[in-house]
């Protein structure tokens, strides 16, 4: 019986196995499937890439024009703003101008008494002591002085002062102008821009559109720039009304400020008299009390320095009892109750002694300083006196004012004296004990 085979032959590379086959199959699928998905991803991205980029571009060229609508605006605004500032401004040039006339007419309208206001001030620098004082009467005296002195030249000042204004605010004016002119030229191009759009025939691709023009600057420094055209407007104009209402003070006022400041350096000098007058009073009474002190002081120096004295014997009486109880003999020298006795009255008088003589020493530097006050007072009781004849004196001097141009109604002083005592109540003021 015959045997039959057959030969197989093999491509001589490497067999998988089964495993690995479905595995392979697997690795394609999940493959083709990640590609589709991707695929489909890239897609939808592309689709909405296009729908958020003509988004963004339609709401970029709204909100430009937006912007443009509201530089527009703003622009609008502020040059409505500047141009009432350049109204204002030549409004104020022209009153300025007037009042200026006015002022300059009345230049040499006021003198002041300056050599009896001088003469006051020299008069009460002769007080003496503790008198010489920066008072309130020595104030408004000064102030009376400064007031006469500016009423000379104030005239002539303020018409400098109106001058420089004047030529400042034809500065101002000029710089507001120009701005306005800036103001209009930008609203006709910013207008021009925003009629424009995608389907306008001018438009094209321009070098580097987004680089900084020369000379440009931010917008927050064109505001403040606005700003300060209006801040300067406004301060200007300010200061013009103040110079306007000084020069209409300056023409119309000068003698009642002049008056007045005479009636407060009056009153002033009535009131130093009058606390004068109720200080010496008060130093007067301070002297008869310190008199009466003084000799109180005394009586109980001498009514101390003789308990001193009877202290004294009391304790030789002690201190010989102590001495003659030690010559006792044998026991009878023992320290009893007696001797603890004697010893403890020796100390209290010796301690007694001690309080005493310090209490005499504390009155006589009490005294000491009593009788030296007192004569510190008889000191400013003299000053005091002298400084009232010499305000009174001045007050009299002051009648000088009283007439001429700058002079006020003339009032009796005795009736302004007891007034000023009426309502002050100085008959009151002297203490009583």
């Amino acid at each position: 019986m015959a045997f039959h085979s057959v030969v197989t032959m093999e491509k001589p590379l490497q067999h998988i196995s089964l495993t690995d086959w479905y595995a392979q199959v697997n690795q394609m699928r999940n493959v083709a499937d990640a590609r589709r998905s991707d695929g489909f991803a890239l897609r939808h991205a592309s689709r909405s890439l296009r729908n958020e980029t003509r988004i963004e571009g339609d709401w970029a060229n709204y909100e430009t024009n937006e912007a443009l609508t509201d530089r527009i605006s703003e622009l609008n605004r502020w040059r409505d703003i500047i141009s009432k500032s350049f109204e204002r401004i030549e409004r104020e040039i022209f009153l300025l101008q007037e009042e200026k006339n006015a002022t300059e007419r009345e230049l040499e309208a006021l003198a002041g008494p300056i050599s009896v206001i001088a003469e006051c001030l020299t008069m009460r620098d002769g007080r003496l002591g503790s008198e010489i004082t920066y008072d309130e009467a020595d104030t408004e005296i000064k102030n009376e002085l400064v007031v006469l002195e500016n009423n000379q030249r104030l005239l002539a000042d303020r018409c400098q002062k109106a001058w420089e204004k004047l030529n400042r605010l034809e500065e101002v004016r000029f710089k507001i102008g120009l701005e306005i002119e800036f103001k209009v030229e930008a609203m006709q191009l910013d207008n021009s821009q925003l009629a424009l759009d995608r389907n306008s025939a001018n438009i094209s691709y321009k070098p580097d559109p987004t680089r900084n023009p020369k000379n440009s600057c931010s917008y927050e420094s064109w505001l403040e720039n606005v700003k300060n055209i209006k801040l300067l407007a406004e301060n200007e104009l300010a200061d013009t009304y103040a110079i306007r209402e000084a020069l209409f003070v300056c023409r119309e006022k000068a003698r009642n400020m002049l008056q007045s400041q005479q009636e407060r350096a009056e009153h002033t000098i009535r009131k130093r008299i009058f606390e004068t007058q109720r200080a010496r009073n008060e130093m007067e009474w301070q002297q008869l009390k310190m008199k009466d002190e003084m000799e109180k002081a005394m009586c109980e120096i001498r009514t101390s320095e003789n308990a001193l004295r009877d202290k004294t014997d009391a304790l030789k009486l002690a201190e010989t009892r102590l001495e003659n109880r030690a010559q006792r003999s044998g026991m009878e020298l023992c320290m009893d109750q007696a001797h603890d006795m004697l010893c403890l009255e020796v100390e209290k008088l010796r301690e007694i002694r001690r309080r005493l003589q310090a209490q005499i020493d504390a009155s006589k530097t009490n005294f000491l300083l009593l009788e030296e006050h007192g004569k510190r007072i008889d000191d400013d009781l003299e000053n005091k006196q002298h400084s009232l004849m010499t305000d009174i004196r001045a007050l009299d001097l002051r009648m000088r004012l009283r007439g001429g141009e700058f002079g006020s109604k003339v009032t009796s002083n005795a009736s302004q004296t007891d007034r000023n005592i009426t309502l002050t109540r100085m008959e009151n003021e002297i203490p009583k004990d």
